[in-house]
């Protein structure tokens, strides 16, 4: 830890061992796929400690206390985080050199301009001051420390088998106070690339832009039961509203740019296309028309949509007619959204489909559906009707990135204990909760099946991006509840 820090206020703060640690991680710059240097942190931490750690081939660490005299017997907790934050910034700031800096809004810890990295660097300080914690009584600890959660969860999925030996698992990845979850959505993705024989416009053809933009956008998981609008949904809505309306073989395509995340609900969408001079007109009334359509049916979540053609200068080259229409009809027919509601847990989406990247360009197409679900069952039988429309299309998808979702247990001794210590630390019951995105418990638990596991945090906001912040008086409940489960696991191990 440096001897200067621009962090150094944090030291004042409360719980003093938890912010101790997330000065480290703040004086550290650690953007996915670069945490090197704050792993080698903890690891000198730890050594000089006199803890054990171990590191796997994906770069996860694992670090290890002996438990507290007189509990050696107790089974062992996991304490498990990931250590690396989205970059994003509104001020210039490198991301693999420069720190966070921090100040104090409010009741509420921010950065300056950029993401805090609360999430998950609250959870990891956690884990780092439970440690530390000399006068915690406690069973054997081992936290896990894992990388690149950001980017598609590569730590959890490339977790090391028969490496981690702890009975119970506290995710510190959540982000409410009040709330525990015992349960996550796992996940697939079905793409396409295919690539289109373009030819240069005859005369005859009106080049337009048609764009579709002002949606809110969000996460494709935790945001998809509000029914937003998607760009990848509505734009082939105008498409084919054209191919329809103004007869076959009236409209090509030159491009089409929608979306950059899989994991995003598009916000924008925009599609280059090539019509018949004479009824470019007819085409106008049409788009106008359903822009009033749309934002009629979209009244209550999206005031701000916007839907336009408008010529455009342009001399490259489009697809065929059919090609077009192929691409066109695939798009519009292809699911979006909530899928089914769980039975089992009521107002909590089951499984879900986002058509989060559509990408056309010099006759190449790329494509990426993003299917999630509570039950892998239905996650994959998603996957494969999405399959057989792309094929009745004549296109040939591919199936990736498969995980594993975490089945909720409302009958887990271990969210019990929680239960109880919740209310007589804060008075009341927490609210049991499903989330329908991706936690690393579902990808660890099918790793290690003899795991049981909850997942519990602070309140942030916010969350990757420059408005990211932390409460503060959540931060102190959440340490409490922290070592609480942990002196309770020890002195009370669950029956089993």
């Amino acid at each position: 830890m440096s001897a200067v820090s621009p962090n150094a206020h944090l030291d004042q703060l409360s719980p003093a061992p938890l912010w101790r640690h997330f000065r480290m991680l703040c004086d550290t710059p650690r953007p996915s796929g670069q945490e090197e240097a704050v792993m080698r942190n903890i690891v000198s931490w730890a050594e000089r400690r006199g803890f054990s750690t171990s590191r796997d081939q994906a770069g996860n660490l694992l670090v290890r206390r002996p438990a507290s005299p007189g509990f050696e017997a107790v089974p062992m907790v996991t304490l498990q985080s990931h250590v690396d934050m989205v970059s994003q910034a509104d001020v210039e700031h490198d991301f693999s050199r420069d720190p966070i800096l921090t100040e104090v809004r409010d009741g509420w810890l921010w950065a300056r301009g950029t993401t805090l990295g609360a999430d998950n660097g609250i959870g990891a300080a956690a884990a780092l001051a439970i440690l530390d914690d000399d006068e915690l009584a406690h069973g054997p600890l081992e936290a896990l420390f894992t990388v690149a959660e950001e980017t598609s969860l590569v730590g959890a999925t490339q977790l090391a088998p028969n490496w981690l030996e702890g009975r119970y698992l506290l995710n510190l990845d959540s982000e409410d106070r009040g709330e525990v979850y015992i349960g996550c959505a796992g996940g697939v993705h079905v793409g396409l690339e295919e690539r289109f024989e373009i030819a240069s416009l005859e005369s005859g053809w009106t080049v337009a832009r048609l764009s579709l933009d002002g949606l809110k956008g969000g996460h494709s998981g935790v945001d998809i039961h509000q029914q937003l609008g998607s760009a990848n949904r509505l734009l082939p809505r105008a498409l084919l509203t054209l191919l329809d309306g103004l007869g076959s073989g009236a409209l090509r395509l030159l491009d089409y740019h929608g979306g950059t995340m899989g994991n995003a609900i598009t916000r924008s969408a925009s599609a280059l296309v090539a019509l018949p001079a004479a009824s470019f007109d007819d085409a106008l009334e049409r788009i106008a028309t359903l822009e009033a359509t749309l934002r009629t049916e979209l009244a209550v979540v999206e005031q701000g949509l916007a839907l336009r053609l408008e010529p455009e200068e342009y001399a490259g080259a489009a697809l065929g007619a059919q090609d077009s229409a192929r691409v066109v009809r695939l798009l519009a027919a292809l699911p979006y959204g909530v899928e089914r509601y769980s039975d089992e847990i009521e107002g909590t989406v089951e499984t879900s489909n986002n058509l989060g990247i559509v990408a056309l360009e010099e006759g190449a197409l790329r494509l990426d559906t993003m299917i999630r679900s509570l039950r892998d069952s239905a996650a994959l039988a998603l996957a494969a009707r999405i399959e057989a429309l792309c094929r009745l299309g004549g296109f040939a998808p591919k199936r990736s990135s498969f995980y594993p979702g975490w089945t909720p247990s409302a009958s887990s001794p271990l969210l019990t204990r929680f239960e109880e210590l919740h209310q007589r630390i804060e008075g009341h019951a927490p609210q049991i909760k499903v989330i329908h995105a991706g936690l690393e418990c579902g990808i660890i638990g099918a790793k290690y099946p003899q795991l049981e596991m909850i997942s519990f945090g602070p309140t942030i906001r916010g969350a990757h991006s420059p408005s990211e912040r932390v409460e503060l008086a959540a931060v102190e409940a959440f340490w409490a509840l922290l070592r609480g489960m942990i002196a309770s696991l020890a002195e009370r191990p669950l029956s089993r």
